[in-house]
């Protein structure tokens, strides 16, 4: 059984400015990269950092519609290292505002994998659930929401 999700919210903002809001580094460090910084821009074949050291291997960016990129798996000590897929895919609806569909991929089939998976699928989640606040409302939802955070070390599976 391959471990798989997919995750998906609408944006009540216009599909150029929800694509916007993940590329640029300045709007993703407003909602949802909010410690540690973002070293720049999702541009097709870089490696950016979010958080200050989580590579972002930028494979895809097709404005306003579809980003991919490569991230590292979480691994028990000792397992190879390995990435994981992601990618996202905006479409503008016809009352104006934009789905936002965010699916990753790639997990090793084991219980490591299978954990990990559940935990992006909460990661994704609660960044849609950011970025719509932080588009819509001008709020930022993810102060405060994880106890690691507010030490000033990004979110962690030890830290939460």
């Amino acid at each position: 059984m391959s471990f798989e999700f997919r995750v998906n919210g609408r944006i009540d903002r216009p599909v150029a400015e929800v694509f916007d809001a993940v590329v640029n580094p300045d709007q993703i460090s407003k909602y949802f990269v909010t410690l540690g910084g973002v070293s720049g821009p999702l541009v097709a074949g870089s490696t950016v950092t979010w958080w200050g050291n989580v590579p972002i291997e930028v494979e895809t960016v097709e404005p306003p519609e579809r980003i991919v990129f490569r991230w590292d798996a979480m691994v028990e000590k000792g397992e190879e290292p390995y990435r994981t897929n992601v990618e996202m895919r905006f479409k503008a609806l016809d009352d104006g505002a934009t789905m936002v569909t965010i699916a990753e991929t790639g997990w090793r089939e084991n219980a490591r994998g299978q954990k990990s998976s559940y935990m992006n699928c909460e990661g994704w989640s609660q960044m849609l659930a950011c970025m719509k606040a932080w588009l819509e409302y001008g709020i930022n939802l993810r102060q405060g929401y994880y106890v690691s955070e507010l030490s000033g070390q990004p979110a962690t599976e030890s830290g939460i």
